[in-house]
């Protein structure tokens, strides 16, 4: 591991940053490997997954080494992409963290807090940087469009809501439902993250939070921010078809304005990927690192302890 980090799509002063993937399922093979692939500014090194033969396939696939062992894997890249369920990422994450590589983490960190501390705190003790793949955070027009909220002042109050047909009523099959994390911890720690990546840079830091269940697994969030603004986030992964949907509405001073449509996620994980050998490069880190990951970690926990089981 060289710990080499050039500057975003610029040609390297030294080696190029070598990355490796850990994960084999549909995001990994959907978004992940070939947003890798196609960065011009590192080295998709090779793939290491829980199921040997899907990582064989996926590597092949991209004409990459396949890795018997994550530590091999770590031995060998500077940035480590995770595509793994959350509490598996935190495990490996911390070791590699310890190997002296980068991490492009995959949200939430963790579906603990003291999870996704750990791995906040290891970052941190080895001097590696950290970016958590957040969607409307990188992706075009959504990540220009929170800055531009972010920057102006008088917001009185958000409405968002990310409903998901993953697991919808009429049991219609998605690529993405044979996630055994995802069916346990539902929309709640899937897309929550999301809709809280958006709120707290815009709104400020979550002061309350309070949640209720609806049907399926939507859980609605009433959040007040530090700017004195109150939020709503409803949330589910078990949305029909037919209502299925994003959307986050912001009313101030400044008036009422949505969120932008954006179409290319893997575009999106490659400027995550530019945001990593950023910080890597320069040692400040990105606002959106493992501890901002730990922070909507511990918002997700207090919301979860309060809805019945």
């Amino acid at each position: 591991m060289n710990n080499a980090a050039s500057a975003p799509g610029q040609a390297a002063a030294g080696p190029v940053p070598r990355v490796g993937l850990l994960g084999t399922g549909p995001w990994a093979q959907r978004t992940h490997a070939p947003a890798l692939a196609a960065h011009p500014g590192s080295e998709f090194a090779g793939v290491w997954g829980r199921r040997p033969e899907a990582a064989a396939e996926l590597a092949a696939e991209h004409g990459v080494k396949v890795y018997e062992e994550p530590e091999e894997l770590f031995a060998e890249c500077d940035v480590v992409a995770f595509a793994l369920p959350p509490d598996v990422q935190a495990g490996l994450a911390v070791r590699a963290a310890a190997a002296g590589c980068h991490l492009l983490l995959d949200k939430p960190v963790a579906t603990t807090p003291a999870q996704a501390r750990i791995v906040a705190d290891a970052v941190a003790r080895h001097g590696v940087a950290s970016v958590v793949f957040l969607t409307l955070r990188f992706a075009e027009p959504t990540a220009g469009w929170v800055a531009e909220q972010a920057a102006r002042t008088g917001w009185f109050t958000a409405a968002a809501h990310w409903l998901g047909a993953v697991f919808p009523p009429d049991g219609t099959p998605s690529a993405y439902a044979d996630s055994p994390w995802r069916k346990a911890k539902g929309g709640l720690w899937d897309v929550g993250p999301h809709a809280l990546s958006v709120l707290i840079p815009i709104l400020g830091e979550v002061t309350e939070v309070s949640a209720t269940r609806g049907p399926s697994d939507v859980v609605q969030l009433a959040l007040r921010h530090a700017s004195g603004a109150a939020s709503t986030a409803v949330l589910s992964l078990g949305a029909p078809q037919a209502a299925a949907g994003v959307g986050l509405e912001l009313r101030g001073t400044a008036g009422v304005h949505a969120l932008p449509g954006w179409s290319d996620v893997p575009g999106a994980y490659g400027k995550a990927l530019d945001a990593l050998l950023d910080a890597a490069r320069t040692g400040v880190p990105d606002p959106r690192d493992a501890r901002f990951g730990a922070r909507l970690t511990e918002i997700l926990a207090q919301a979860e302890a309060q809805l019945p089981t």
